[in-house]
């Protein structure tokens, strides 16, 4: 079911509070988008430099567990760059806006409960993606990201065999209920793994391979020494389980442009 985006541009922010460490980030720009799926109202964010003129690239980011949250917009906005029009998912509806990790692992845990579901729901967004109107985008050039929860969701989305040219999960979950559904992932893949990550263990590791490797995907995975889960976010503060990283981080953000550049240049 396609996704219905209803309202474009509800609130324009500008502000360089959502750019990146190190650089001034003022024409960094998030407007809420109001879309539709199944008769049910979702919220999405589009976030893009307003400085770029030209067409640019279009990625789908979902977000961690948290949802399309402030958090999730700074981190958008570190994807876009000068690079990228990035779409922020909403992967729960408007009216779920968890306020804790016990209402993030509900809601996340209910939509990781039905695949079919989350693959959907990240199938409609993409689908606001292309066909949004409010800045000059190349629609052939559509890549996918997404961060811990995002980042198995934006997996079931290539398992669901999206038309995208790249898909890539920093920190995410690799498991998946049916490992051969991998054989309808169209578009190459990069996993950013951190190589201590408690809640995603060696033994899923090995797995997310072997399904790689049986369905003839074209991937890739890189493992951080020293690196736990949600690497990429600075709020991440549990020692030894879910820690900010500043460095992998860094090495991770460019392993993700060089690999979307390597993919919108085919």
């Amino acid at each position: 079911m396609k996704a219905v985006p209803l309202i474009a541009a509800t609130s324009l922010l500008c502000s360089a509070a959502l750019g990146t460490s190190g650089a001034s980030h003022a024409d960094i720009v998030t407007s809420k988008v109001a879309y539709d799926i199944d008769g049910q109202p979702f919220e999405g964010m589009l976030v893009y430099d307003d400085s770029v003129t030209t067409p640019r690239p279009g990625l789908l980011m979902v977000p961690n567990w948290m949802g399309p949250t402030d958090n999730a917009a700074r981190k958008a906005a570190r994807v876009a760059g000068t690079r990228y029009v990035v779409f922020v998912a909403d992967m729960y509806g408007r009216d779920i806006r968890p306020s804790n990790t016990e209402e993030a692992a509900a809601a996340a845990g209910a939509v990781r409960g039905d695949r079919a579901l989350q693959r959907q729901r990240a199938l409609a967004a993409l689908d606001v993606l292309r066909t949004q109107q409010q800045v000059p985008m190349q629609a052939h050039k559509i890549g996918a990201v997404g961060f811990c929860f995002g980042g198995g969701s934006v997996l079931e989305l290539a398992r669901a065999g999206a038309d995208v040219g790249g898909v890539v999960s920093f920190h995410g979950n690799l498991d998946t209920p049916d490992p051969e559904d991998a054989r309808a992932i169209r578009a190459p893949v990069l996993v950013l793994h951190g190589a201590d990550d408690p809640y995603v263990p060696a033994e899923q590791v090995r797995a997310f391979e072997a399904e790689m490797r049986n369905a003839e995907v074209d991937w890739q995975l890189v493992s951080y020494g020293g690196a736990v889960h949600s690497f990429t976010d600075p709020t991440a503060n549990a020692p030894g389980e879910a820690e900010y990283n500043a460095r992998v981080a860094g090495r991770a953000f460019d392993q993700m442009n060089l690999f979307l550049d390597e993919q919108f240049e085919r």
